[in-house]
């Protein structure tokens, strides 16, 4: 497509802005370690919830989730649906944790809660695995959109691209450093919004589609437009109801929907003013990602399942696209070539912004793996403060040559989806109990890490996994040989020092249940340690199964009104009036027992 003047200025304007912020923000973000990565721990709620938004929407998402609807229809979407109760349990459980702990990372933590040569074997190993590989993957997925994106609606090369917008990104990361990634977050969040909005609009009133009624009414459409999986489908209830909601929310590790909090999300908490505002901020990630967000995207899939039925009218509509790169994601970016001018720019700039803010905060995040948890600790550990935050800057750009380069051999983001889910399975129990039973040590952690690794790529790249065994069950099954070998690893090895969890108690106060022989062994020895409220833990679960309800219920709500199914949305609507008035009585009775 050939851009207008308009285009062009919208898209110009935007770039001028966020690298003004980043300008701006670069003096005060080099003082030290704590500002570049923390902005100095005094954040408010509300922005660091509209950063969390802002990241996990990126390029690869509204192309993910098109690849989701255009296979398995609306209901498909389940497989990430399914995470708001990970995300529910770390705002009124674990969100005032990670602020009482006062790291600076989630790795810190280990040597927290952990303590002699083996937590430090995970802090260098998991910064490395986590801030390296684990994050060049999940950055690849993003930049691998921003490939498909540039390709059909701009003819761009791949290297053309990725190149164009990996420097842009990459100066501007390492200039601002974390505060210029919040305050650009926020732009970021409005601009993506208004351009995912205006894209679903336009989408659903191509004359192929005849607007949302007719849409709704196509043929094409019908099996696709459940929110909830088809009962009757034995393989859709286990993979998609069973599997997610009895194993998934809790055993997967997945970036932005880690089990008792963990990597940018964790950063964001740790960022803030006050435990208050770390509730605040993740509450509020929470409603605006999955009751806010999603239903643009899902009506732009749908459109495309008209106007692009299947891979061969996307070839024909783009045959310049390479073969490795035609996937059903590319059904959303297809679907923006018939933007107008003007609202393509507006578009196009929504979603540079998606893919700046997802990219910045994963260079940010792994940089302060890469910087504070193994450079600092293990490499150079007498240097001053704004050698740091130039190892912070050199790193950023290694990062995003690394994402760039790997984003070249990839090919579908549902691909990377479950590659990066698989790999994660199994290890999210150890780091929901870790915090609230004293038995759990370092060597429990390192057994769930390699365990899961090593069974998930022995079954997603060899015949291990025996055909005649369930596909759908290869997850439960990772999940099961993980847990029993992190619990024998557990028994058979000795709990950490009393000293270590004395003082890993003493400072974040979880739940007293689980932790009854340390304070029994401190009070022998005449050193008794506070005690938080016993109320905590059941208080938090309560808010979290409520708050969970709130959300589900604005989703499907938002859904039925767009279905035209008037009667279901209001009975939904005073479901979620109902939950929000519940949570509002529970937090004047329990506020300090939640924050």
């Amino acid at each position: 497509m050939d851009l207008t003047t308009l285009d062009i200025g919208i898209i110009i304007f935007f770039f001028a802005l966020t690298l003004g912020i980043g300008l701006y923000v670069s003096r005060s973000s080099g003082k030290n370690t704590s500002e570049y990565f923390l902005s100095g721990r005094n954040m408010p709620w509300w922005l660091l919830g509209m950063s969390m938004v802002a990241t996990t929407f990126s390029t690869d998402t509204p192309n993910l989730v098109t690849d989701i609807v255009r296979q398995n229809g609306v209901s498909g979407n389940w497989v990430w649906w399914i995470f708001l109760l990970t995300g529910m349990l770390t705002v009124f459980v674990y969100a005032r944790l990670w602020r009482k702990s006062g790291v600076t990372t989630d790795i810190e933590f280990y040597e927290l809660r952990y303590g002699g040569g083996p937590a430090r074997f995970l802090r260098g190993f998991r910064a490395i695995f986590l801030g390296l590989i684990f994050n060049v993957l999940s950055m690849s997925a993003v930049c691998l959109a921003a490939i498909k994106i540039g390709e059909v609606i701009l003819g761009l090369s791949p290297l053309q691209t990725i190149g164009a917008a990996a420097i842009v990104t990459v100066v501007f990361s390492s200039m601002g450093g974390f505060k210029g990634v919040v305050y650009t977050d926020f732009v970021l969040f409005f601009v993506a919004m208004v351009g995912s909005i205006g894209a679903a609009v336009v989408a659903v009133n191509l004359p192929e589609v005849g607007g949302l009624e007719a849409m709704f009414a196509h043929e094409s459409i019908q099996s696709s437009m459940n929110i909830l999986p088809d009962i009757n489908n034995r393989e859709v209830v286990i993979t998609l109801i069973i599997i997610p909601l009895a194993v998934q929310w809790w055993a997967a590790w997945y970036p932005g929907a880690e089990p008792g909090g963990g990597g940018y999300i964790a950063q964001r908490m740790l960022a803030s003013k006050s435990e208050s505002h770390a509730v605040g901020a993740t509450f509020f990630f929470n409603i605006l990602h999955y009751a806010l967000r999603p239903w643009p995207w899902i009506l732009v899939a749908l459109a495309s399942l008209i106007v692009f039925p299947d891979l061969a009218s996307i070839k024909a509509a783009f045959p310049n696209i390479s073969d490795d790169k035609l996937g059903h994601d590319l059904a959303y970016p297809a679907m923006l070539t018939f933007l107008p001018a003007g609202l393509l720019g507006l578009v196009l700039a929504a979603l540079i912004a998606a893919f700046m803010s997802t990219i910045s905060t994963h260079l940010n995040w792994g940089a302060s793996y890469l910087v504070h948890d193994f450079y600092k600790r293990f490499i150079n550990t007498e240097a001053k403060e704004k050698e740091y935050v130039m190892a912070g800057r050199v790193t950023t750009f290694i990062l995003m040559a690394l994402a760039a380069t790997m984003a070249l051999f990839m090919t579908n983001a549902l691909q990377i989806f479950n590659y990066i889910l698989m790999f994660g399975a199994g290890t999210g129990l150890i780091f929901i109990l870790r915090w609230f039973w004293w038995r759990i040590n370092a060597w429990s952690e390192i057994a769930a890490m390699f365990s899961s690794g090593i069974i998930s790529f022995v079954f997603a790249f060899t015949d291990a996994y025996p055909d005649s065994w369930d596909p759908s069950l290869q997850f439960p099954v990772i999940v099961l040989i993980t847990t029993i070998v992190w619990i024998t690893a557990t028994f058979v090895t000795q709990p950490e020092a009393i000293e270590t969890l004395k003082n890993f108690y003493s400072r974040t106060q979880p739940f007293a249940a689980g932790w009854k022989p340390v304070l029994q062994e401190a009070a022998l020895k005449n050193e008794p340690l506070e005690e938080g409220s016993a109320r905590t833990l059941p208080m938090g679960i309560l808010a979290m199964l409520i708050g969970t309800l709130l959300v589900y219920s604005l989703l499907f709500a938002t859904g039925k009104f767009l279905y035209g199914a008037y009667g279901s949305a209001f009975i939904l609507l005073a479901v979620s009036l109902l939950a929000a008035f519940l949570l509002v009585r529970l937090w004047k009775r329990a506020g300090a027992d939640l924050i």
